[in-house]
């Protein structure tokens, strides 16, 4: 581990074990930088990116580093990723705008807790790329299509999530053009109209997704709706997706409550500003780990049987950004912040 940042002094604060969530992620990672879901599984780019926000929120800077390099250097030509891989090797071809595209949310949290403008300078050719290529999928209505097949034919097909999560890339991409000095007229755009598409235009998208709690509170979580509207939207599927005491379903319609939902979920509240909401349910999941320090994947109910038995690199690092989201652990604990994308105009 590279350095001792602030956390330490609120760890007795946390029922959360911070270098075992770490220690976790960096014993799984590989040598080349790559981070996979576990030990003998795939590597995606968009949880490969959030585990290495978890590393860099528990300090663990040198292999967070050593995760964005990995990306940069298997970026293909067009700006995208692989959907997955093993040990380097392409193990799933298909081209997905919203994992590609998640490295500007990496960049960003890093110089955030870094303040490393050097190196956010020379991510930047990566971070454009991927910006670029999502958004050549983007339609003139705003919404964006998910992926190219390995047979090279764009999916017409937009999901919520999806382009919640390309919202926040893009939003992430503009700060650090902001930053850097790098006008970006075209993504700025790009941002409204993909706003547009997810506050006003819920036709453009794939409803049969609205079975995973991600649909739910995604929107909320990357600022694309705010004050009264996320209000509204927290309130609407709380019965559908919430399990009291427990914490958030995977899927609306499935006994299984899984932790990183759970602590998205966390960080989405905490984003709207109710942090005592937010407190209360990463309580409910806070004791669900094992006895390394590590956390479930999930549990199924009333049974209580965790499932699968997994150490999972993102749901670990997930869970130690709610913390963060909570308690400003790190300066980048505000990077879902509502009120800090005040600070920035996009429009």
């Amino acid at each position: 581990m590279e350095s001792e940042i602030s956390i330490r002094k609120s760890v007795s604060d946390l029922s959360i074990n911070i270098d075992a969530v770490c220690r976790l992620i960096a014993k799984t990672q590989l040598p080349s930088g790559e981070i996979p879901w576990c030990e003998g599984q795939k590597t995606d780019p968009w949880d490969h990116i959030e585990s290495a926000m978890g590393l860099s929120t528990g300090g663990y800077l040198c292999e967070a580093r050593q995760a964005f390099e990995w990306s940069a250097r298997m970026q293909l030509e067009d700006g995208c990723w692989y959907s997955a891989y093993m040990r380097g090797a392409p193990e799933d071809t298909t081209r997905d705008a919203n994992l590609s595209s998640y490295i500007a949310v990496g960049v960003l949290h890093y110089y955030l807790i870094t303040a490393d403008v050097d190196f956010m300078d020379r991510m930047w050719p990566t971070v454009s790329a991927a910006i670029d290529f999502a958004l050549h999928l983007q339609t003139l209505e705003g919404e964006i299509h998910w992926a190219i097949s390995p047979e090279g034919r764009v999916d017409p097909m937009a999901l919520l999530t999806g382009s919640s999560s390309i919202y926040m890339s893009l939003k992430c991409a503009l700060a650090i053009a902001q930053i850097l000095g790098r006008p970006a007229p075209k993504w700025r755009n790009a941002l409204i109209k993909l706003g547009d598409a997810i506050r006003y235009k819920p036709h453009l998208f794939n409803i049969a997704k609205s079975r995973y709690s991600m649909y739910w509170f995604y929107p909320i979580l990357v600022g694309a709706l705010t004050g009264a509207d996320a209000q509204k939207r927290i309130d609407r599927y709380w019965g559908k997706y919430m399990i009291e005491e427990r914490g958030v379903r995977c899927v609306s319609d499935e006994p299984w409550v899984t932790l990183a939902e759970t602590s998205e979920l966390v960080i989405a509240l905490a984003a709207m500003g109710n942090r005592e909401l937010a407190k209360i349910i990463f309580s409910w999941i806070a004791d669900r780990r094992y006895d390394d320090g590590s956390y479930w994947c999930g549990f199924t109910f009333p049974e209580m049987i965790i499932w699968p038995e997994d150490k999972l690199t993102w749901t670990n690092a997930a869970a130690l950004m709610a913390a963060d989201a909570i308690y400003d652990l790190t300066p980048a604990g505000q990077l879902f912040s509502h009120e800090f994308w005040k600070g920035f105009d996009f429009k």
